[in-house]
């Protein structure tokens, strides 16, 4: 059986069309899917701050493609994708709360719940009151939630996550890895996807 890692963080649209498509690919393969939930800030200030300088001075015919081509996408997909008011949203305490919602079986349930709640409902996924919504929708218990998200075990496990992914050639969300050594970035490489695990 082929293994599939989903390194992501739901601060990214393009990861949230990648997420709703990697699921039916793998289970159509059979392939095992494994989640890791990772801060890409982190992999941004370290390996790729060409990020931040691309946001400050934008080209303007690539941000209007850009932006028509992410609504293409999310039409196709028939997801809602907007332009949050708070972008880029500090993404710690709703990625540290993938661990506890993996820990709980509940982790594709709760991101996509996160991105929802971010790209379709435009709300800061960094305020408590949010992620304390996102737990009752999902039947999360706030305590356990709020607690793990301070533990030092899921900080610890999201920052490994991060320094990993780096580690082995990752520069941003998503980035898929196939058997531990074939890589793959953005949601655009799902088709490859799809024919790495037909061929596998």
């Amino acid at each position: 059986m082929a293994r599939v890692e989903f390194f992501f963080d739901c601060s990214s649209p393009w990861t949230y069309l990648a997420f709703d498509r990697i699921g039916p690919i793998c289970e159509a393969a059979g392939a095992e899917l494994v989640w890791r939930p990772i801060l890409v800030g982190g992999i941004f200030n370290t390996v790729n701050q060409a990020v931040y300088e691309q946001r400050e001075n934008p080209h303007p015919l690539k941000s209007v493609y850009a932006a028509k081509d992410l609504q293409d996408w999310a039409r196709y997909q028939g997801l809602k994708i907007g332009r949050p008011p708070i972008f880029p949203v500090r993404a710690v305490k709703p990625m540290r709360g993938a661990y506890v919602a993996l820990d709980h079986g509940l982790l594709p349930t709760y991101a996509r719940a996160v991105f929802e709640a971010y790209w379709g409902d435009f709300e800061d996924i960094a305020d408590d009151s949010v992620l304390a919504a996102v737990c009752d929708r999902i039947g999360l218990d706030r305590d356990a939630f709020f607690d793990g998200i301070t533990s030092d075990g899921v900080k610890s496990r999201l920052r490994q996550a991060t320094e990993e992914v780096m580690a082995r050639g990752g520069f941003g969300s998503p980035t898929i890895f196939i058997n531990d050594t074939d890589i793959y970035f953005g949601n655009d490489r799902m088709p490859l996807i799809a024919d790495a695990l037909a061929r596998a």
